[in-house]
């Protein structure tokens, strides 16, 4: 079956560069499809950047379509993936399989280390690529707000990798926020019991694997000597320079569902405490408190998250497992986690019916966005969502690293009473990475 003329999508997303990408399912995007020989059936052309673990799960999910390109920085994961897709062209650079698949793919999937995600997202929005990009969106603060920008201005398809967003228990939970079930909800308590942080750098080096493109693997980041068993595959979440701890590891996933339910979006205030502050790693454990404003008539609103060795084990006076979301309303209270919720208190609660169902069950999160890719349909993490979201989160470890809260202004990125944020809000990058 013949590809869709890449012209065709090219050309359309030139007249909606002013457009969201919600607003694409509208009657340009059908008429071009009706002039095209191909119909949504056809599958899309997707190269993928990253081949293993969380990569492999996004290869996983959209392998039923074409996979007409692979990129990884080690060659026995990218062995590993040729054998499953032997036609698939191969890379080790992303830059280099952007660059020369924008004229053959329709679309990228991006799931690398975290330090490489806007640069890897902001070429292929620049080159016209829809995009599927694991959590966090980015590294830091600014690359969210610019990624988000990109998108918008060239009109792709993107989706952010926060798969539980798909599942039925956090459609019911915001259905049952939003019905007003519990009241105005004032509070909301998010925790995870895990921690991404800890450790020294460690002195001296090593000569890589001659499987492993090390400096492609740093990207942006500043150099530094290679050590096995320190960074790649598994470690870089707790390093400054590559991750952002357990917040930027688990955050986009847990308040996505408070984000999502009571619609927030940029707080105006944010602080956060733990241990000392170390100059090259995360914490081990993380408390941050936001602070919301009225939206939408939904009253002002704290969420306070923590992680690591500071989750609480009460939230409001209840007993609760190691992970999990706590609504507090004028009305009651609700837990949630992936896949369960309950109302306090129980016995104003017992027999409780939850309201009718108003959002869509959906056809699963690659699904959602491989179908968008194709007919112009809306996704619910896109990167104006997603983005506002990651953003929020990163700012959490910003007020952590200077040591002071934050007033926040999220239409300059600025925090108008701390100008030594501005150090984190954003980075500087290594020649031949920039975003601009």
């Amino acid at each position: 079956m013949p590809r869709r003329p890449n012209y065709n999508r090219r050309d359309f997303l030139k007249t909606t560069a002013a457009a969201s990408a919600a607003t694409v399912a509208g009657g340009v995007w059908s008429e071009l499809a009706a002039q095209d020989s191909n119909s949504p059936n056809e599958k899309l052309n997707i190269a993928c950047i990253g081949t293993a673990n969380q990569a492999q799960f996004s290869i996983n999910n959209v392998k039923g379509e074409n996979i007409v390109a692979l990129c990884d920085i080690d060659k026995n994961y990218l062995d590993r993936a040729v054998a499953e897709f032997p036609s698939a062209r191969t890379y080790k650079d992303f830059r280099e399989l952007i660059e020369a698949e924008a004229d053959k793919a329709d679309a990228v999937t991006i799931a690398i280390a975290d330090h490489n995600h806007a640069p890897a997202t902001i070429r292929a929005i620049r080159a016209g690529l829809h995009v599927y990009c694991e959590k966090p969106l980015t590294h830091t603060v600014q690359e969210s707000r610019l990624v988000a920008e990109a998108a918008k201005e060239h009109g792709t398809v993107t989706q952010l990798g926060t798969q539980i967003h798909a599942g039925e228990n956090y459609r019911r939970v915001v259905e049952i926020i939003q019905a007003g079930t519990i009241g105005d909800v004032t509070d909301v308590h998010v925790w995870v019991g895990k921690g991404w942080g800890g450790g020294e750098r460690p002195e001296g080096g090593e000569a890589p694997p001659a499987t492993l493109s090390w400096d492609l693997w740093l990207g942006p980041a500043p150099e530094r000597p290679y050590v096995a068993g320190r960074y790649h595959p598994a470690q870089w979440r707790r390093w400054w320079d590559f991750g952002q701890g357990t917040l930027g590891d688990m955050a986009c996933h847990y308040m996505d569902l408070p984000f999502w339910a009571l619609k927030l979006r940029h707080p105006t205030h944010c602080e956060a405490e733990g241990p000392d502050v170390h100059p090259e790693t995360c914490p081990n454990g993380l408390i941050v408190r936001y602070r919301y404003p009225e939206r939408d008539g939904l009253v002002p609103t704290k969420l306070t998250w923590y992680d690591g060795d500071l989750v609480p084990k009460q939230v409001a006076g209840e007993r609760v497992p190691n992970s999990g979301v706590m609504f507090v309303g004028s009305e009651g209270m609700m837990f949630a986690d992936y896949g369960s919720y309950r109302l306090f208190p129980q016995e104003k609660f017992k027999g409780f019916e939850p309201p009718a169902p108003t959002i869509a069950r959906s056809i699963g999160h690659h699904a959602e966005w491989i179908k968008a890719c194709k007919d112009g349909s809306p996704t619910t993490c896109n990167f104006d969502y997603s983005g506002a979201l990651t953003e929020a989160v990163l700012l959490g470890n910003v007020a952590y690293r200077v040591g002071q809260a934050l007033e926040w202004d999220a239409k300059s990125l600025t925090a108008t009473n701390c100008p030594a944020a501005d150090k984190y809000l954003s980075k500087e990058y290594r020649s031949g990475w920039e975003l601009a």
